[in-house]
């Protein structure tokens, strides 16, 4: 028989034991702040009618979907969450009470060219809150505050949120006359950070946008301070169009409750630059960057839009969400070093070598263990002393319990420390009090640790 080469699409990623362990905390820790927050799970159908996914249509979705047929069936991966989350509102509306909130966290298909930090398949993590016709601006508000908490328990602190309201640009640029074009100059602006003011201004002018105008933009788009001097400097700007003033007041009641959701001060900032979806947003929006490594992009973004399912119902279900694409942050913290190898990555936090023949006394005290919460093993294989404790080594196992004639004769069990290497005889009761007042220190432990300075 020939054997075929083992091997993993590209686009796809695939962990060893430890990583996936890192991961699996990662996701444990968003589950937690999203529930917190008064979120409930959500999981809908990875596979799901073409015609649902696409009801849009268009555009990069349509090139990139994952698309199939069995029999007479027309079906596709989902390509994101939201899509799916429009559908399960309007199938279930008469079920759910508004507004709305859920978090789903699940895989999602992408048919796009696979290359460093892009995957085909790929885990998001999204909040959304959908209201009923309406949604208070306080939801908007609050946003900041779950990612702030969200990247700060998984142990991420020189991170920012930069906030701004698509109506301020919409109302700018309609002041400028310029309202048609302002899909494709807020394009041309995204690329300040990378071509720099004057080639921004340069393509600007290229498309048509008079020197005047020009020189208008990249003056209000460089308007920067602290967030009340930047609101300050955009009062300046009230009074001259209605849209505008609206998105000033809502960009207004956002900075001011952010405080009482619990935010610093240095963790968000008014951007005018940030825009975001253009054909989608249409308040509040979000984008979140590592403070050391802008060059990675936005880790978490998203905002506020008008209709969710408006291709599915028409019923008005306007909401504010977010996304966090966990694989591709998780393989950029890998990369930048950023995954905390202190964390306890093994299978189990102890393993148990029994001495002698019989299992039955080291089963006994395993079963002891795990009625405490402790991650506990039998091994049971017949090997070497040094096989074990090799076997011991590479799953990185915190605490290993030797447990022979003696012991059992003296109703004690003898603890190794593997990290500090000491020997300790105790009872079972010391010992369990033992290890689980030690494994509370490591499990505390957070899977994101930041580099010195």
């Amino acid at each position: 028989m020939e054997r075929m080469k083992p091997r993993t699409l590209s686009g796809f990623m695939e962990l060893l034991p430890a990583p996936q362990t890192q991961f699996e905390r990662m996701l444990e820790s968003l589950r937690r702040t999203y529930s917190l927050y008064g979120f409930t799970p959500l999981d809908t159908p990875v596979i799901e009618s073409a015609e649902i996914l696409l009801a849009k249509g268009g555009g990069e979705t349509e090139k990139q979907i994952y698309r199939f047929t069995k029999g007479d069936s027309d079906l596709a991966l989902r390509f994101d969450l939201t899509v799916p989350l429009a559908k399960y509102v309007a199938l279930h509306y008469a079920d759910l009470t508004f507004p709305f909130r859920r978090y789903q966290i699940g895989k999602v298909y992408r048919g796009e060219r696979a290359q460093r930090g892009r995957f085909r398949e790929f885990y998001q993590c999204d909040i959304d809150v959908i209201g009923d016709g309406k949604l208070d601006i306080s939801n908007e508000a609050e946003i900041p505050s779950i990612i702030y908490h969200a990247f700060t328990s998984m142990g991420l602190q020189r991170f920012k949120i930069r906030v701004n309201n698509r109506k301020i640009l919409t109302g700018f640029y309609d002041m400028q006359g310029l309202g048609e074009q302002s899909g494709d100059i807020m394009r041309t602006v995204d690329k300040l950070d990378k071509i720099g003011a004057e080639k921004v201004k340069t393509l600007l002018i290229d498309s048509g946008v008079s020197e005047e105008a020009a020189a208008e933009i990249l003056k209000f788009i460089a308007i920067v301070g602290s967030n009340q001097e930047v609101l300050t400097a955009l009062e300046g700007y009230r009074g001259r169009n209605e849209t505008f003033d609206q998105g000033l007041d809502e960009l207004t009641t956002v900075v001011k409750y952010l405080s009482a959701f619990g935010v610093p001060e240095d963790h968000f900032a008014v951007d005018l630059t940030i825009a975001r979806g253009l054909d989608y947003y249409t308040g509040t929006v979000y984008e979140t960057v590592m403070l050391d490594h802008p060059e990675i992009g936005s880790i978490c973004s998203g905002g506020r839009y008008d209709n969710l399912a408006e291709y599915y119902t028409d019923k008005k279900l306007p909401g504010v969400g977010i996304s966090i694409g966990l694989t591709r942050l998780f393989y950029v913290l890998g990369e930048q070093g950023y995954l905390n190898d202190d964390l306890v990555t093994a299978p189990a936090d102890v393993l148990i070598l029994p001495m002698t023949e019989d299992l039955g006394p080291a089963i006994a005290f395993a079963t002891q263990l795990r009625s405490a919460d402790i991650r506990a093993q039998v091994y049971g294989e017949q090997k070497k002393f040094k096989q074990k404790m090799s076997y011991a080594d590479k799953l990185k196992v915190p605490y290993v319990v030797f447990l022979g004639e003696d012991e059992i004769s003296k109703g004690v069990v003898k603890v190794k420390d593997m990290v500090t290497g000491d020997q300790t005889e105790m009872t079972p009761d010391q010992a369990i009090s033992a290890i689980g007042g030690k494994l509370a220190e490591m499990n505390g432990l957070t899977p994101i640790k930041e580099k010195a300075e």
